[in-house]
């Protein structure tokens, strides 16, 4: 695999001038970026998939929600609905996409909404009867033909963006120099215990001066599914099965694994087909099978619900999370107070 991506770099270099040519048409305002009169913040990176969007839009609803109305825009990857849609009663995952529906299944307070389009979304979101006041833009780092308020840039502690390079040689989508839009810049998926020395180092190494802040991602010690929940400690010794469709599932896994447990890996944002069900409770049989959140919310309708759990996920500062939660809070006042 590493051998064919290096045979690959051609492509890289291609791609690398479309998507630099993309980026200087837009700077240059020859291609029109449209901004609009709300807060507006947009979490994404600059690598394919991995980096804990999902984790850290959840954070920000929890910080902004209580004081402001807050709405999420996504595209909905891999949903089978078109166009603009905004969450309802009705909604589910496939509708949806299954990173929105669990926003919305989460959150009974927020808005949530799909458009692959996040202009023609914001204006929909904008016309509604009740207006949100402050709209969350999920994974639109690249989406230049809105420019939000403000830039969220993840990157993983194990995957740093600047010892990166363009797809298919690496898993950047865009080169590393288009982090100077971001206006602040989380580490995620950090060991908890992360030195000083070290942040300080990967500080140096990504080398912008915008606020970098690292995060780790915190496990729930209960799983859960729609009508109980377990302790962790007691069901980690039995036999189970976890089941992930996710980008990088190992953590997962290492938290809950047993020797006796049957471990299925899926692709990211897996689609379950019928076949796919039918090997899990094949695998399963009596046995409880516990899985992602992302996950959950796609296959709670199509695996036994007493059998089937999932296990939460948490976005966790290293440190400094008051500073962290300061600067979103300023930024959403200067913007509200200016308009």
């Amino acid at each position: 695999m590493i051998l064919l991506r290096k045979l690959l770099f051609p492509f890289a270099i291609v791609y690398g001038f479309i998507t630099f040519l993309r980026n200087y048409l837009y700077d240059k305002g020859i291609l029109k970026s449209y901004t609009f009169e709300i807060p507006i913040i947009a979490v994404g990176n600059l690598c394919v998939g991995g980096t804990g969007k999902t984790p850290q839009i959840e954070y920000l609803i929890r910080l902004l929600s209580s004081n402001y109305k807050v709405a999420t825009l996504s595209r909905g990857y891999k949903r089978k609905s078109k166009g603009f849609v905004l969450a309802d009663e009705s909604s589910n995952a496939e509708v949806l996409g299954d990173e929105p529906f669990q926003y919305y299944s989460k959150f009974q307070t927020i808005q949530v909404a799909v458009d692959a389009d996040r202009k023609n979304g914001i204006e929909q979101l904008l016309n509604q009867p009740s207006v949100p006041e402050i709209i969350l833009l999920d994974d639109a780092f690249q989406h230049r033909k809105v420019k939000a308020g403000f830039y969220i840039l993840l990157t993983s502690y194990d995957e740093l963006f600047c010892d990166d390079f363009m797809l298919p040689t690496g898993n950047l989508r865009e080169y590393s120099s288009a982090a100077k839009r971001a206006n602040l810049i989380m580490v995620t998926k950090c060991p908890s215990s992360i030195t000083v020395t070290e942040q300080e180092k990967i500080k140096k190494a990504i080398n912008l001066e915008v606020p970098i802040f690292f995060s780790y991602v915190s496990y729930d010690d209960t799983i859960y599914n729609d009508t109980e929940s377990l302790l962790v400690s007691k069901v980690k010794s039995e036999s189970k099965v976890l089941l992930a469709g996710i980008a990088k599932p190992k953590p997962f896994f290492k938290y809950l694994m047993s020797e006796a447990d049957e471990i299925m890996t899926f692709s990211d944002h897996h689609h379950f087909s019928a076949k796919d069900i039918d090997t899990i409770k094949n695998k399963a049989k009596d046995r409880i099978i516990i899985t992602t959140e992302k996950d959950f919310v796609r296959l709670k309708a199509k695996v036994l619900k007493k059998q089937l759990f999932y296990l939460p996920i948490k976005s966790q500062m290293v440190a400094n999370q008051d500073a962290f939660n300061q600067t979103i809070i300023n930024y959403v006042g200067a913007y509200s107070r200016n308009c």
